[in-house]
C-alpha cells in the first residue's frame, strides 16, 4: 500500500495512529453511504425504537427493515436490547451519534419536525 509522506512534525506512531482513525471514519462513512440505512439511524437519533415502529415510520416491510438493521449490527452501530419478544435498536455510541446528530439536524429534522 502506497501511504502518503509522513509530515516531519509527526512521528512514525502518530501517523499510524492517525491512520487508524482515517479507517474507522471511513468504514463509518461506507456505512453510511446507503440510504435506507442512514434513515434509520436517523430515526433512531431520535431514541431506540422497535422494529415495528421503525418499519412503520419508513412504510417498509419488515424483512427490507430487518436486513438493514442487520447490517448495521454487523458495522457496530446498532446495540440491541430485548424486552420479552420485542427487539429495541439503539445507536451503539457517542461517535456515531454525533454524525448521526450532525446529519439529522442538517437533513432530518426539517422534515420529522413538520410531523409533529
Amino acid at each position: 500500500m502506497n501511504l502518503p509522506h509522513i509530515k516531519s512534525d509527526m512521528n512514525e506512531s502518530d501517523f499510524n495512529l492517525l491512520l487508524n482513525q482515517a479507517r474507522q471514519a471511513s468504514d463509518l462513512l461506507k456505512s453510511l453511504s446507503h440510504e435506507t440505512r442512514l434513515m434509520i439511524l436517523c430515526i433512531l437519533s431520535e431514541g431506540e425504537k422497535s422494529v415495528s415502529q421503525l418499519e412503520e415510520i419508513l412504510s417498509m416491510p419488515q424483512a427490507a427493515v430487518s436486513q438493514q438493521l442487520a447490517r448495521l449490527r454487523l458495522d457496530g452501530l446498532v446495540d440491541t436490547r430485548r424486552e420479552g419478544r420485542m427487539i429495541y435498536y439503539s445507536i451503539v455510541n457517542q461517535e456515531v451519534s454525533s454524525v448521526i446528530g450532525t446529519l439529522y439536524t442538517l437533513f432530518c429534522a426539517p422534515v420529522r419536525n413538520q410531523d409533529a
